[in-house]
């Protein structure tokens, strides 16, 4: 009797390398970008323009693109806004997230299944949609040019309905014998959630904390519309500026694109441990 033990092993490991070595390539071709536009942050106008667009080494290393992009414009202003943004709309979306999806995964009321999906399918709507009624609001209220008009009507976009359905998917994984217990003990429905139920929810909090964190910080279309003094625009607002400036170049704009990007990397390294358990514990278990 043939023992076929051995081809199956063969066939498993070049099955295996093929994977391996695609996933490889995939992943040189989704990085390469990245990769040229950190490296043509430090070339010269010269190789940027007529050199090799596949060459990835300066010749010569220059910090002249980052000079440029830190003294055309307040950059550093820029940074602090978004900053400002990117901290405040996620920490109120946050709040209301969590609550609202606690009550649509443990409470009972009337209407509860059909309000959730009323407000699900505000995620499938364009947000191009209520761009002009939210902009005649913010000219109504007189808030136009101002962080109120970055940070408000940010919170309760369709960003904080997707929080919501991460949060409500995280909590119907929770064991409910927990609560129970807790409710046996005397604990109002608020300790539960505040002493029990949220300090057990760190990787899912953590993960829509880095997605909202990446969503504000990389918004352009409303802060756009709705900013036009330099001392509150965003940095993705302050980069279309580097376009139109006459002391500005490419080089300047990719070197002030790619110190853009610096803090949501840094966001996502340190807290990827709790992202990747919230994205395997969340909204893949939820009954």
């Amino acid at each position: 009797m043939l023992n076929i033990k051995p081809k199956r092993q063969t066939l498993k490991f070049f099955s295996k390398t093929g994977m391996y070595i695609m996933l490889i390539v995939i992943s040189i071709i989704m990085l390469y970008p990245y990769l040229w536009s950190i490296s043509a942050s430090f070339k010269e106008d010269t190789q940027l323009y007529n050199g090799n667009p596949l060459d990835l080494i300066p010749s010569p290393f220059t910090m002249e693109n980052y000079e440029r992009a830190l003294t055309v414009l307040p950059f550093g202003r820029f940074l602090l806004n978004s900053l400002i943004t990117s901290t405040v709309v996620p920490f109120f979306m946050i709040c209301i997230s969590t609550l609202a999806a606690y009550a649509f995964a443990r409470m009972n009321f009337a209407g509860k299944n059909f309000i959730f999906l009323l407000l699900l399918g505000v995620m499938m709507m364009p947000g191009h949609i209520t761009l002009i009624p939210k902009y005649s609001l913010m000219r109504m209220l007189g808030w136009i040019d101002t962080y109120q008009a970055l940070i408000i009507p940010q919170i309760f976009s369709a960003n904080i309905v997707f929080n919501l359905f991460f949060m409500r998917q995280f909590y119907l994984s929770f064991p409910k014998e927990l609560e129970e217990a807790a409710i046996i003990d005397g604990c109002s429905r608020f300790k539960i959630f505040t002493k029990i139920i949220l300090p057990n929810s760190k990787p899912a909090l953590a993960t829509i904390a880095i997605i909202s964190f990446k969503n504000q910080w990389n918004s352009l279309l409303w802060p756009l519309v709705v900013i036009n003094d330099y001392k509150k625009m965003p940095i993705q607002v302050g980069l279309t500026y580097l376009q139109t400036n006459v002391d500005a170049s490419w080089g300047a704009l990719i070197a002030g694109a790619t110190l853009s990007i610096v803090p949501v990397i840094l966001i996502f390294i340190i807290f990827q441990r709790y992202f990747v358990n919230g994205m395997l514990s969340s909204g893949l278990t939820g009954r």
